[in-house]
Order: structure tokens, then sequence, then C-alpha cells
């Protein structure tokens, strides 16, 4: 069976591919995100946990200030701001080498934090039109996403993107345009990301269809991201909640693996190293550490 080769991604002379493939770790400078283990509400605590990140095997750290769905507060730009750039500065200057990403859909945002980001995570498919130009002008990467056109923080209600496998078509369809739009704003293919988004304006079939589907947006011919980890669709396959989905996490982290993704964002960071290590092995693009069996 032939593999797809996936386009690598390069951040700060770093290079991401199939025999090296990138976990981002996620933390939330938020008190109300759905997985508590990965709130923290000061520098110290962020700190704190990159460094045990960093010893896990993490190659980027993805920070956030605003919970993704529509429960809990408001906050707007001035508040995230104050959310997410402390501790961004704090990890600049505690962990000179790790790659930042920082999760958001406003440009305000992203503005407010230059010279601390390699990546900006728009994360509402280009819901502010200006956030790209923003990543562009700062020369980091930039992350396309799909959530089928919902407002920020929109839970999804009354999805439906046709029979069959019509969902992966329409993610492809604009993936490939939000790379485009992120080509011609001046960011180099090597550091445009791009994210089917699971959950986000999505059914839980959606989410797995896509999962399973995951070579059609590598063919793309940009880095993959899949964000996974102990989403509602691991929950509802499984019916269990956020704190028991890791193995549903990584069994899913496995088969994006497989079929070429190679920048996954989770909250487990070792366990999902060691997967992606494996499966990288599997598919002949990583040599095994040792191979003393059978000498």
């Amino acid at each position: 069976m032939t593999r797809i080769s996936p386009a690598p991604l390069i951040l700060r002379g770093q290079t991401f591919d199939a025999a090296r493939p990138a976990v981002m770790g996620i933390i939330n400078r938020t008190s109300d995100s759905f997985y508590a283990p990965a709130r923290y509400e000061d520098a110290a605590g962020v700190v704190a946990r990159a460094s045990a990140m960093v010893a896990e095997g993490v190659s980027i750290v993805d920070v956030g200030g605003v919970r993704a769905g529509q429960e809990g507060e408001w906050v707007d730009a001035a508040a995230e701001i104050a959310r997410v750039k402390p501790a961004l500065g704090a990890l600049k200057e505690a962990l000179p080498n790790l790659l930042l990403s920082l999760d958001t859909w406003r440009a305000e945002v992203a503005d407010a934090c230059a010279g601390l980001i390699d990546v900006v995570n728009d994360t509402w498919q280009g819901a502010d039109p200006g956030l790209v130009d923003v990543a562009a002008s700062q020369g980091t990467g930039y992350v396309v996403s799909h959530t089928g056109g919902l407002a920020p923080r929109t839970d999804p209600v009354g999805i439906d993107y046709g029979p069959g496998d019509a969902v992966v078509d329409e993610v492809a369809r604009v993936l490939a345009a939000g790379a485009q739009r992120a080509l011609d704003a001046g960011i180099p293919a090597e550091r445009i990301l791009i994210d089917p988004t699971l959950d986000f304006g999505k059914t839980t079939l959606n989410s797995l269809t896509l999962v399973a589907h995951t070579e059609r947006f590598v063919v793309l011919g940009f880095p993959v991201l899949q964000a996974i980890s102990r989403k509602d669709f691991i929950g509802e396959t499984l019916d269990l909640p956020a704190d028991d989905r890791l193995e549903g996490s990584l069994a899913a982290t496995a088969i994006a693996a497989w079929h070429g993704a190679t920048i996954f964002r989770a909250h487990d960071v070792r366990a999902t190293r060691r997967v992606l290590d494996m499966v990288a092995s599997l598919r002949g693009d990583r040599p095994p550490l040792r191979t003393d069996r059978g000498r």
C-alpha cells in the first residue's frame, strides 16, 4: 500500500514531518475550559506545566484564553489579552527554545502578542479576516480551520453536510481555500497548517468520518493538524466523560497519524508522543531506537 508523504511544517528552524511528528500541548488560561486539568490561572502554573510537557516530548505549546464553547462567561479582547500575554511572556523567558502557539480568533489579540508567538491558531475559520494578515506580518505559522461558518463560541445544532462522506469534500474545500488566502497574505506553505477542526460545526459522525479520511487533507499539500484530545466526539462514541477519554483519543490519534497527519494538539503529551513515535516507526518513517532483539 502506497502511503502519502506529508508536507513538512517548519517553524524557527525546526522541521516536523512523518519522521518527526509534533505534539502541540494545551494550556488554557481559563477557569472554565471543558477539561479541568488543562486550566491554569497564573504564569507560574503555566511555566511549570510547560516545563513538564518539554520533559514529556512536547514540540509546541498552544496557549488559549477563551473557552471554545458557548457555555461560560463572555471574554472580550482586552480580557483575553490580559490572560494570554503574560503567560506567553513568562514562557518565552523561561523556555526560549520552546515553540509557542496562540489560540485565538481575534487579530487584536495576536497583534498584542507580537514577538511572543510562533503560530497563530485561528480556531474559528477566519471569523476575523485580519488575523491571517497579522500572522503574515509577524512571520508566524498560521492554522487554517473549518468550523462550518459558525460564529465564534457557537455550539453546533442541526448540522447537515449531506449524505455519506460529503462532509469530507466540504472540509477539504474550505481548508484549501483558507490555505490559499494564507499564501496570498504572504505566509509560506511550510508555515500553513490545516485543521479539519473536529467537533466545531460537526456532529460526532462527521468527526469520526474526518479522522478516517485524514489523507484527503494531507494530499492538499500542507501539514495537517488534528485536534482530537478528549473531545466530545470521543465522549459520545464511547459514552464517557472528558476525564475518561484518553484511550479513545489515542486510538483516533493513531489512525490520523497513520494517514499522514503530523501535528496533534493534545492534553496528554507523554502518551501522545509515544503513540506518534510508534506509528511513525510502523509506517517506516522513523527507525526504532533499539534493534537488539534476535541478534
